[in-house]
């Protein structure tokens, strides 16, 4: 028998957790947990906890948590690009920018068409070194999480940047509050949820699934992937199989390929985000409210080039 804090919807994913395993509790203390990155050169997850203005970092070798940064722009999302850089968003700083090696910061993104972007929210590196992000308005609707301000743009848009650094086009025009996204295991799709639910009652709460146009800037045929049955999809990662695993209100929902829902991983808090780490990328790390959480499961996180970062 599975433990209590899996439920399964599909008997696919028995064969994705272990029977014997528990979600483990790694860290409490923060006031919104979001945007986890594994680092596997230096065996480190970072994450933001963003009302505080801060990044942490928590240490495989000794399960240590510290604060990596702050401040740090209100930093929401962040990925590790196949050079093992950290690109993240910038709810203060209404950008994306990227820690080189030296420590440096370099700014990637700032505004469209000469108006800032709103706050960037969550994003993803393509193996082709192009950088694709989303821009709600989370950040700029309150102080709470970043600075209260009207939208210049006055939409929600996701975007591409070149990867020399070049343009910046908006690739996707008609969402609510574009959230989390994620490449198919051949980069030919990409995933992304809509948050929109947070500030329409009738608003979306799914996540959309669009094919990539070959010369891999533009995106077509957009179609409801899955619908969120608790709260919303803010960020997902995708395993080896190509398997979707959510972040929702209740937990983590684990989807198909196809968008059957195969099970739950309940989890005392709202979930925002998930990752893949440790050393084999089996180690599903999860930023749940104001704690951080961690399970090992049978199957390994996607080893895409865009993903892959050790």
């Amino acid at each position: 028998m599975l433990t209590d804090w899996f439920e399964v919807k599909d008997p696919r994913f028995t064969a994705l957790v272990f029977e014997n395993v528990h979600v483990e509790k790694l860290w409490s203390g923060a006031r919104w947990t979001e945007g986890p990155a594994y680092v596997a050169a230096g065996k480190y997850l970072l994450f933001s906890d963003i009302p505080n203005d801060r990044i942490m970092r928590f240490d495989e070798t000794n399960g240590a948590v510290s604060v990596f940064e702050t401040p740090c722009g209100f930093q929401n999302g962040r990925t590790v690009d196949p050079e093992g850089r950290v690109v993240a968003c910038e709810h203060g700083g209404r950008r994306v920018s990227r820690r080189e090696h030296d420590g440096s910061i370099t700014e990637l993104a700032s505004s469209y068409k000469g108006k800032r972007l709103n706050s960037p929210n969550d994003v993803v590196v393509r193996s082709d070194g192009s950088i694709w992000f989303t821009d709600p308005t989370y950040g700029i609707d309150s102080d709470y999480e970043g600075h209260k301000a009207d939208s210049e743009i006055g939409a929600s848009y996701v975007y591409r940047i070149d990867a020399d650094g070049g343009d910046l086009t908006a690739v996707a025009t008609d969402f609510a509050k574009p959230n989390g996204l994620a490449f198919s295991l051949d980069e030919k799709q990409l995933y992304i949820s809509d948050t929109g639910l947070s500030h329409d009652p009738a608003g979306p709460h799914h996540i959309r699934v669009f094919d990539i146009a070959e010369n891999g800037r533009e995106l077509t045929n957009g179609r409801v992937f899955a619908t969120c049955d608790a709260g919303v999809f803010d960020g997902f990662r995708l395993d080896c199989l190509g398997n979707v695993w959510a972040s929702a209100g209740d937990g983590v929902h684990c989807f198909a390929p196809d968008g059957t829902l195969l099970g739950k991983i309940r989890i005392p808090e709202a979930v925002a985000n998930v990752e893949f780490g440790g050393l084999n990328r089996n180690r599903l790390f999860i930023t749940a409210t104001q704690s951080l959480y961690s399970v090992y499961v049978r199957v390994n996180g996607a080893r895409n080039l865009a993903r892959h970062v050790g």
